[in-house]
């Protein structure tokens, strides 16, 4: 399939051919929720904790007598219904991690990939683009490129003028092809990539004879 080039000022400059295999597949979107929810699932911390009773520094003694003291069975101090007392069935420090198959993350990465270029959300910055390291210029470069709301620009490595660039703005994050997941690209509206990014999207997340990747 062929992806358009799009020059500094936004103007069409031709197209280049993609690996169909990455950019125009179609998605698989049960395994893009299943990557997405891991991803996320992941990057939580799990330390929540609670008190049980038992982690509860409070008298064991009961605070009255059983009966005929005119007043409800209040039992430990401990007790959760009391101020002061533990947490009922409250969460504990935990991992919530989910390992996920190294093909479904290729599967879920070309399958955002693909509908992010069917929708016409996927444009290659021509080879005379300069990302400058100015917050102003690369604001410019973006409008001019027709970002909208939030885009992600991916560069063949790290670009280390492409980060100072972007930075400071909220809706634009400058990454790697390599860092490239499947959370992001859901999140962006729009991808701009070098044609050095495309070429190792297509070496990293192509098929390469090892089938479709969906089993």
């Amino acid at each position: 399939m062929k992806l358009p080039l799009i020059d500094q000022q936004g103007n069409a400059a031709g197209e280049i051919e993609a690996d169909e295999s990455v950019f125009g597949i179609e998605p698989n979107l049960a395994v893009v929720h299943q990557a997405v929810t891991a991803q996320r699932a992941n990057a939580r911390q799990g330390t929540a904790s609670t008190l049980d009773r038992s982690g509860i520094r409070q008298a064991s003694k009961k605070t009255g007598r059983q009966k005929g003291g005119g007043r409800a069975r209040m039992g430990t101090p401990s007790s959760p219904t009391r101020i002061g007392g533990a947490v009922a069935h409250g969460p504990h420090p935990r991992s919530y991690r989910q390992r996920l198959p190294k093909r479904m993350r290729r599967l879920a990465i070309r399958s955002l990939l693909s509908q992010r270029a069917s929708e016409g959300g996927v444009f290659v910055a021509a080879p005379d683009v300069v990302f400058g390291p100015r917050t102003a210029e690369m604001s410019s470069l973006c409008r001019a490129m027709g970002v909208e709301r939030s885009a992600l620009v991916v560069s063949d490595g790290v670009d280390e003028d492409l980060v100072r660039g972007t930075r400071n703005l909220p809706n634009i994050q400058a990454m790697p092809a390599q860092t490239l997941s499947s959370y992001l690209i859901l999140t962006h509206d729009q991808v701009i990539m070098t044609e050095a990014a495309v070429r190792r999207c297509e070496a990293l997340w192509g098929l390469n004879g090892e089938g479709d990747g969906s089993a």
